[in-house]
C-alpha cells in the first residue's frame, strides 16, 4: 500500500505517518511534509523521485504529473488501466492524505495583499483531492485531521479502508473544495467590488454549532457563521452565562442587533419574537434602558433585551427581577456582570464591536421551497432630498427627532409596522397586520392598557410604508397624535394630506419605504 501525504495542516500528520509506516504503507511526501516526517525519522519518499521530475517554479509544480495522478485514478478492476500502469512503470496511490493552502487565514489576516492571497490559490492540492475523491472505490482520501484516527482503525483492524468510509470521505473531499473555490470567487468579487446579482451563486458557511433544536422542538437546526470579517455580529459574541443559544434566540437577537445599530446615542432595545417591543434612547445608558422597560413591562417577559453602552449594575440589578432569555452588550461593570450571571439560564453576551454598521457586502436571504431569494441590505432610513414635510402644520425639532426616531423603529416592525414614540421612547408598537389600520388600532391599544389613556396625547406615529386611506389619520387624531412620519407614495396621498391639515396634524413624507416580511 502506497500513501501520499502533502498537507498545509500539519496537526496529527507525524502520529499517523508513523502508524501507517508501522503496518508497512511506503509513505510519499512532498515539500514541508517530507522534511517534516524526515525529521521526525519517518522515512518517506519526496515525490520527485517518483516523478522523475524535479520541484519548479517555487514548488507550483510538484504534483501535477501523471506520475502522481495515474497511480491515483487506476481503476483496479479495469485490467486495461492496470496494464497501462505497468507499462508506464506507474505504482498505484491508495491513500491521498492533502489538505489545502491556507487561502481563508491568508485572506483574513490584516493588510494582505492581492498577490499574497492569489500566492496562497493552492493548485495541485485540489486536483490530487478531486482526483482521488472520483476514485473512491479504490483510494481513501482524507482532508481532515479528524478522520485520521476513523482511517486508522479500519486499516489496523480490517487492513483496508472500507468503502462506507471512502465515500464518506469522498463526501467531505468536494463540500472541502466546493467551499475553498467559493471563498477564492468571494475575495475576487469584493476585490473587483462587484455587486453584481450573477447567472449562479455560491456561498460557504462554517458550522459555529449544532443547536438543540430549531424554531419548535422537533426541528433539527445548526447555527453556521460567514467566513469573511464581520464587526458587530452576532457570530463574535463571548457568552458568559446560560444555556447555548436557540435557533430562536438567534434570530430574535439578530433583528434586536439590527435595529439597535440604526442609533449612535445611548440605547436600548427590547425585542420579542423577532418584533421590538421597547426601545429607548436617553442621555445615559441607565435611563435608555428605563424607557425601553416600560414602554411594555409585559412583552419583555422572557424577551431580550440589547444595549450599545456599558450595562451598569444599576441597570443589572432591575433585569435581574425580569425574566429575559438574552442580554447582549458592549461589556459590563464587574457588579453588573456578577448580577446577571447569577441567574442560571440568562444568556450574557459581550459583544465588543456591537455598535459596528452593517457591512454593504452583506445580503438578505430568504430560503424558499425550491429556491432563495437574495437581496441588498435594507441599510437606509431616508433620501435627504425626497424628504418633506407635507401638511401647513410643521412638526417641532422634538417632533422631529420622534419621527426621525420611530422610523427607525418601524423599518424593524413586521409589516405591516406601527409605531408610536414620545420623547425617544416607544409607546406603542402595533406589527404583522395584513391592512394599515389594524396594527394602527392595536398599536393604540396596547399604549393606553400599558401606559394609561393619556399615553399617547402629542405623540408621533411612524408608519414602515404608505397609508392607502385616511382611516389612519383619522384614528390618530382620535388619540391625540401630533405628528406622522410614512414614506407616501399612495394614489390617495392628498385625503391623509387633507385630513392632517384639518386636524393640525403635521407629517413627514420620506421616500422610502421599509417593508419587513
Amino acid at each position: 500500500m502506497r500513501a501520499l501525504i502533502s498537507v498545509s495542516d500539519k496537526t496529527g500528520v507525524t502520529e499517523f505517518a508513523k502508524k501507517l509506516s508501522s503496518i508497512g504503507v511506503e509513505i510519499v511526501s512532498t515539500g514541508g511534509t517530507y522534511k517534516k516526517l524526515k525529521e521526525e525519522g519517518i522515512e518517506a519518499v519526496e515525490v520527485s523521485e517518483i516523478t522523475g521530475f524535479p520541484e519548479c517554479l517555487d514548488g507550483r509544480v510538484k504534483t501535477l504529473h501523471p506520475g502522481v495522478h495515474a497511480g491515483i485514478l487506476a481503476m483496479r478492476a479495469n485490467k486495461e488501466h492496470m496494464r497501462q500502469l505497468q507499462e508506464l512503470k506507474v505504482e498505484p496511490i491508495d491513500l491521498v492524505i492533502v489538505n489545502l493552502y491556507p487561502f481563508k487565514e491568508t485572506m483574513l489576516r490584516e493588510g494582505v495583499t492581492r498577490e499574497e492571497a492569489v500566492e496562497n490559490i493552492d493548485i495541485g492540492g485540489p486536483t490530487m483531492l478531486r482526483a482521488a475523491a472520483k476514485n473512491y472505490q479504490d483510494v481513501a482520501v482524507v482532508v481532515d485531521p479528524k478522520d485520521y484516527d476513523k482511517v486508522w482503525e479500519e486499516l489496523k483492524e480490517k487492513k483496508e479502508v472500507t468503502l462506507d468510509t471512502k465515500f464518506y470521505l469522498m463526501e467531505k473531499v468536494f463540500m472541502h473544495t466546493s467551499s475553498y473555490d467559493t471563498m477564492i470567487a468571494d475575495y475576487i468579487k469584493k476585490e473587483r467590488g462587484d455587486r453584481e446579482f450573477h447567472q449562479t451563486l455560491t456561498m460557504t458557511f462554517e458550522k459555529v454549532q449544532d443547536m438543540r433544536y430549531g424554531e419548535n422542538p422537533h426541528q433539527r437546526a445548526a447555527f453556521y457563521r460567514q467566513i469573511t470579517k464581520q464587526r458587530g455580529s452576532l457570530v463574535d459574541a463571548k457568552q458568559h452565562n446560560g444555556k447555548e443559544l436557540s435557533f430562536n434566540n438567534i434570530n430574535d437577537t439578530n433583528g434586536a442587533l439590527e435595529l439597535l445599530k440604526e442609533f449612535t446615542e445611548p440605547t436600548v432595545v427590547g425585542c420579542k419574537h423577532g418584533n421590538p417591543c421597547g426601545v429607548g434612547s436617553g442621555k445615559t445608558i441607565y435611563e435608555a434602558f428605563r424607557k425601553a422597560y416600560e414602554a411594555d413591562k409585559t412583552s419583555i417577559f422572557g424577551g431580550i433585551v440589547v444595549a450599545n453602552r456599558e450595562v451598569t449594575k444599576d441597570m443589572a440589578e432591575e433585569m435581574h427581577e425580569i425574566f429575559l432569555e438574552v442580554v447582549v452588550a458592549p461589556s459590563y461593570e464587574k457588579e453588573a456582570l456578577e448580577i446577571l450571571c447569577s441567574k442560571k439560564n440568562i444568556r450574557v453576551l459581550e459583544l465588543k464591536d456591537i455598535e459596528a454598521p452593517l457591512s454593504p457586502e452583506n445580503y438578505d436571504m430568504k430560503k424558499v421551497n425550491g429556491g432563495l431569494i437574495i437581496q441588498t441590505l435594507d441599510n437606509q432610513l431616508y433620501e435627504e432630498k425626497d424628504w418633506k414635510i407635507v401638511t401647513k402644520t410643521a412638526p417641532t425639532k422634538e417632533q422631529l427627532e420622534d419621527m426621525i426616531f420611530g422610523m427607525k423603529v418601524v423599518k424593524f416592525v413586521k409589516s405591516n409596522g406601527i409605531a408610536c414614540i414620545k420623547n425617544k421612547q416607544t409607546i406603542g408598537i402595533g406589527p404583522g397586520q395584513v391592512n394599515r389600520i389594524w396594527p394602527t388600532i392595536q398599536c393604540f391599544e396596547h399604549a393606553r392598557e400599558l401606559l394609561g389613556e393619556e399615553a399617547l396625547k402629542g405623540s408621533v406615529l411612524a408608519s414602515d410604508a404608505f397609508f392607502p386611506f385616511d382611516d389612519v389619520v383619522k384614528a390618530a387624531h382620535l388619540a391625540g397624535i401630533k405628528a406622522i412620519i410614512q414614506p407616501g407614495g399612495a394614489m390617495r396621498d392628498q385625503l391623509s394630506i387633507d385630513r392632517c391639515n384639518e386636524y393640525g396634524i403635521a407629517m413627514a413624507f420620506t421616500g422610502m419605504r421599509h417593508f419587513r416580511h
